[in-house]
């Protein structure tokens, strides 16, 4: 019993882990989405040919061939060949990761001045510095720019309408989510190819600028390793507890056929041992009586479960040898002849042998044979001495002695209890093991013998 609490204890607290796990991937999961991530690419590390596989977010940037140049003769100079050429960028975007970027945005700082002509899909926030201080605009859309909406510094040439940046100017980019655009979001292993046309003076570019991008992932719960640990482990759990079940059913249904055949075994040795006591109507009930001290002294010595059912069984058989002894010697009122005290004497060893053939309890006979031996060596019939004598006989010998002081007999009446404790005491270490003795008299002194 104690191990089954103990093992639903631990069920309880496993279950315990498990769900705080659960929570705890929850939290992580929910923190993780909300978490900025923050990278800034330049130079090489922005123009290059190859995606960084080793990183969760790549940017590259790419530029096509070229294909115009214009004159911009921004201070009436009276230039006349052409001066600056356009280029498209492309950026491309790439999620290395199994987790979705659910949203990014990039900031494109120019290390020079450039015009920008044209971009598509997502909308622009224009920084520019300005003597009278920084310019902040947003453009929807770069192909419907209307230049009397924004308060920003533009140059028109052969009618276009561009806007003039110059260096420590930048943008920002925030993606289209349309479903012609679809920039956002980016699902894993995939990416995105948001894309500007710029002017840049002839034979220069803007590797030097810095491209800066801030993005966030959603992380699907289930991607969540803390959440992958509490699955399996309640996996394991749930398993767990369909075979701890399995072998509970089972368990319960052999307990039940266990007490119930033990409540067979118990009626039956009851009922033999009710005519043995009926032989002599002052000792009836005496054999069940003595059964229970003894289990009493047992279960201060330790003993539980089958163990003290079985010392139970034996001390209710200790007298079954009685069944051969004569009924005019078990009443006579009178004393005993040498002869009639031998056959009294016989009922040890009688009931010895017919429990001989009783194999389902260990060792039941050691109670009928060994109960009238002594501590000093002056029982019968061997003369055992000291731990010579079964426990178990010596536990008996402590309770039958008991019950024949606290019973009325036919050649006296019960004694008092402070008689019996007297008695006890007086006898420890020659009738009795003075171990169970003190067991014994700690019982009787407590009160729990009053109602037995």
């Amino acid at each position: 019993m104690k191990n089954r609490k103990l093992i639903t204890v631990i069920f309880s607290i496993v279950f315990v882990i498990i769900v705080g796990l659960f929570i705890l991937s929850i939290i992580k999961t929910d923190s993780y989405n909300k978490m900025h991530h923050l990278d800034s690419f330049t130079g090489e590390g922005l123009f290059r040919v190859d995606d960084y596989r080793d990183k969760d977010l790549s940017v590259r940037a790419e530029t096509r061939t070229s294909t115009w140049t214009k004159l911009f003769d921004i201070n009436n100079e009276g230039l006349t060949e052409h001066n600056y050429q356009a280029y498209t960028y492309d950026f491309y975007i790439s999620n290395n990761t199994k987790d979705e970027i659910s949203d990014y945005k990039f900031k494109l700082t120019f290390d020079r001045e450039v015009f920008l002509f044209l971009a598509w899909n997502g909308s622009l926030e224009i920084h520019q510095f300005l003597d009278d201080g920084e310019r902040v605009n947003l453009v929807p859309d770069l192909r419907e720019f209307h230049p009397e909406d924004h308060d920003l510094n533009i140059a028109v040439f052969d009618g276009e309408v561009l806007i003039h940046m110059k260096p420590g100017d930048y943008l920002i980019y925030y993606p289209s989510a349309s479903e012609n655009a679809m920039e956002v979001p980016i699902e894993p292993y995939e990416g995105t190819v948001p894309g500007i046309i710029i002017y840049v003076p002839i034979g220069e570019n803007i590797d030097g600028s810095v491209l800066d991008i801030d993005y966030q992932f959603h992380r699907l719960l289930k991607s969540e390793p803390l959440f992958a640990v509490s699955l399996i482990a309640l996996g394991v759990w749930l398993i767990a507890l369909i075979i701890f079940s399995i072998m509970e059913a089972q368990y319960v249904k052999y307990k039940r056929q266990h007490d119930h055949d033990n409540e067979i075994i118990k009626e039956s040795i009851e009922t033999f041992t009710g005519f043995i006591d009926a032989k002599d109507p002052y000792t009836n009930g005496h054999s069940n009586r003595v059964a229970q001290y003894t289990r009493m002294i047992a279960e201060k010595m330790g003993y539980e479960g089958e163990e003290l059912n079985r010392i139970y069984y034996v001390a209710l058989l200790h007298d079954c040898g009685k069944i051969g002894v004569p009924d005019n010697i078990l009443g006579k009122p009178g004393r005993l002849n040498d002869e009639e005290f031998k056959i009294i004497k016989s009922h040890t060893t009688h009931g010895s042998e017919i429990l001989s053939h009783f194999k389902s309890l260990p060792n039941v006979n050691e109670g009928a044979r060994f109960h009238h031996e002594r501590y000093d060596g002056k029982g019968y019939p061997e003369g055992l001495k000291g731990e010579e004598i079964p426990l178990i006989a010596r536990m008996i010998c402590v309770a039958d002695s008991f019950d024949a002081m606290n019973s009325n007999r036919v050649y006296r009446n019960k004694l008092t209890r402070e008689d019996i404790i007297n008695e006890i005491e007086k006898n420890k270490g020659t009738q009795f093991d003075p171990k169970i003795a003190d067991i014994f008299l700690k019982i009787l002194k407590s009160g729990k013998l009053d109602n037995l």
